[in-house]
């Protein structure tokens, strides 16, 4: 009885949908890059403006970790890849705000010098043909 009680409080604790976990089970949203954003645009203004093409999902306007201003730019979350593209070919080069934004599909983050996606695991380890021809190059003189 005690095991269905916990059963009970799980289940009720995540009866809430998330952007999350419609993102996770749908598998097909659509984000999309928004630059060009004046820095008085707000999540709700991005959202009222993207809106009008498609379900959003999410409008996030990126801010400075320790000023919480906008950076002048944001990312637009759709349920769709049709909303997104009509929101793309539709919103982008249009003025919101008095600033003309520029909008494309998001690309993941990367990081160092091979551009890898940074939650794609840890990096593979070089060949060993790769490392010899470093030591080779280390050993060689000037």
């Amino acid at each position: 009885m005690a095991a269905l009680r916990r059963l009970q409080n799980v289940t009720t604790h995540f009866s809430e949908p998330s952007a999350f976990l419609f993102l996770s089970r749908r598998g097909i949203a659509s984000k999309l890059f928004v630059g060009g954003l004046s820095f008085f645009t707000t999540d709700k203004v991005l959202t009222e403006a993207f809106s009008q093409y498609g379900q959003v999902i999410e409008a996030k306007v990126v801010t400075d970790r320790v000023s919480e201003k906008s950076k002048g730019f944001g990312f637009v979350t759709y349920a769709s890849h049709d909303e997104a593209e009509t929101a793309l070919t539709e919103m982008n080069g249009k003025p919101l705000q008095g600033r003309v934004i520029f909008v494309d599909h998001a690309r993941p983050k990367t990081f160092g010098e091979n551009d890898m996606p940074i939650a794609r695991g840890p990096p593979t380890k070089k060949s060993d043909n790769e490392e010899v021809a470093k030591e080779e190059e280390i050993e060689k003189p000037r």
